[in-house]
C-alpha cells in the first residue's frame, strides 16, 4: 500500500508539472468557465429593452408626446432619432440603425379629438423574431393607456381608442430559419477554417517535417499564403453548399445581391483562415491550437447576435461584440439576404468586415518564427 500511494504521488507530481508548463492548456482550464459565466450571467437578456426606435411625427400635437414618453418609459423603446422624410426613415430601419420606425400621421391629434379611428403605424425590424416580440406585444397596451391618461379618461375603465398597425418587416411570419440559417453560414466558417489553419504550422512541428519547411528559400508571407490558400478555397466550396441549402432546403429568403454577398463571405473566409494561421503561431501543439480557436469561437457565438439579441446587452458586451468579426459579418449576410440591402446602406459594416483581413495577416506575419526555438 505504501508503495501504491508513492507511485501514485509520483505520477500526480509529474501530471502537475506538465500542466504548469502547458500554460495554454491551463489558462484555457481557467478562463473558459469565467467567461461563460460572465457572459450568461450578465451580457446574456432574452428580454431586450430600450431598443433604438426612430420617431417620424408628421404633427406635434400633445398625444403624440404623450405616447411618445410612455413608449421611452416603457424601458422597450429608446428614441433616438427623429428623421423628417419617409426616404431618411427607411434607409435608418433598413441599415439596421433602428429596430422599430414610429410613424404618427399629420392629423393624428385632430381624429383622436374626433374619436375617428386614430392610427399609427409601427415598422419594426423583424430579422430576429424574438428580440423584437416583447417589445412589439407591449407596444398596444402601452399606447393605448397613455392616450387615455392624456384625454383624462380611466384607463381601467374605458375601449381602446387607437389602432396600433405593426408591419414586421423582412420576416412577417417570425420563421426562426431566416434568421438562423444565414447565422449558421458564420458560425460553420469560422470553426472550420480556424480548427483546419490552427494546425497548420503545429502539425508540421509535431511531424519532425518543420526544419525542413524553414529551410525552404521562401519568405514568411510565402509559406502563410501557401498555408491558407488551400483552405480559402475549401471554404468558397463550404459557401456554396451552405447558401444552396440556405435557398433550397429552408426556403430563406435571398432579395440581395449575390456578387455583394459573396465579396462579404470571402472576406470572412479569409479573416478566419488568417486567424486561425496565427494560432498556429501562438501554439506549440496541436491540442493547443484547437484550445485557442474554441476559445475564440465561444465569444463569437454568444456576442455576436448569432444565439441571443445583440442589442439586448449591455454597453461593455456590445463594445467586446463589436470587435468580433462574426458580429459585423452577421450583419451584413442578413441585411443582405432579408433586406436588399446595398453598399450604401451597410458600407460601413463591410468595410469594418473587410479591415479584420489585414490585422490578421499582419499579426499572423509578426509572429512566425524562422527557428524552432
Amino acid at each position: 500500500m505504501h508503495g501504491f500511494l508513492l507511485r501514485l504521488g509520483a505520477m500526480l507530481a509529474k501530471e502537475f508539472v506538465q500542466m504548469r508548463r502547458d500554460r495554454v492548456t491551463f489558462a484555457m482550464m481557467l478562463m473558459i468557465p469565467v467567461v461563460q459565466l460572465v457572459l450568461f450571467g450578465y451580457a446574456i437578456n432574452s428580454d431586450p429593452k430600450r431598443l433604438d426606435a426612430a420617431l417620424l411625427a408628421l404633427g406635434q400635437d400633445h398625444y403624440t408626446r404623450a405616447i411618445v414618453s410612455a413608449l421611452e418609459v416603457s424601458n422597450y423603446y429608446r428614441f433616438t432619432t427623429r428623421p423628417r422624410t419617409d426616404a431618411e426613415a427607411e434607409a435608418l430601419i433598413q441599415g439596421g440603425d433602428v429596430a422599430f420606425l414610429v410613424i404618427v400621421p399629420s392629423d393624428f391629434g385632430a381624429r383622436v379629438d374626433r374619436a375617428d379611428n386614430p392610427q399609427i403605424l409601427v415598422e419594426a425590424d423583424a430579422t430576429d423574431p424574438s428580440a423584437a416580440s416583447n417589445a412589439i406585444g407591449a407596444l398596444d397596451q402601452i399606447a393605448n393607456r397613455a392616450l387615455l391618461r392624456e384625454q383624462g379618461r380611466d384607463p381601467s375603465d374605458a375601449a381602446a381608442p387607437l389602432d396600433i398597425v405593426v408591419h414586421r418587416r423582412y420576416n412577417p411570419d417570425g420563421v426562426s430559419q431566416y434568421f438562423v440559417v444565414p447565422g449558421l453560414l458564420g458560425v460553420i466558417l469560422q470553426m472550420t477554417m480556424m480548427m483546419m489553419t490552427s494546425v497548420a504550422l503545429t502539425r508540421e512541428i509535431e511531424r519532425g517535417t518543420m526544419e525542413n519547411l524553414l529551410a525552404m528559400p521562401a519568405t514568411g508571407m510565402e509559406i502563410m499564403l501557401g498555408k491558407v490558400l488551400p483552405y480559402f478555397i475549401v471554404g468558397a466550396v463550404q459557401v456554396t453548399v451552405i447558401l444552396s441549402a440556405a435557398r433550397f432546403l429552408f426556403g430563406v429568403p435571398f432579395v440581395g445581391s449575390l456578387s455583394f454577398l459573396l465579396a462579404g463571405v470571402l472576406a470572412f473566409v479569409l479573416q478566419m483562415v488568417l486567424l486561425g494561421y496565427a494560432f498556429s503561431t501562438l501554439a506549440r501543439s496541436q491540442m493547443q491550437a484547437m484550445q485557442l480557436t474554441f476559445f475564440a469561437l465561444l465569444p463569437s457565438i454568444l456576442m455576436s447576435g448569432f444565439m441571443f439579441p445583440f442589442r439586448g446587452m449591455p454597453a461593455w458586451a456590445r463594445f467586446i461584440g463589436d470587435c468580433l468579426p462574426m458580429t459585423h459579418f452577421l450583419r451584413v449576410v442578413r441585411a443582405i439576404m432579408l433586406k436588399g440591402a446595398n453598399f450604401y446602406e451597410i458600407g460601413d459594416e463591410f468595410l469594418i468586415l473587410c479591415l479584420f483581413v489585414p490585422l490578421f495577416a499582419t499579426f499572423a506575419l509578426l509572429r512566425f518564427r524562422r527557428t524552432l526555438d
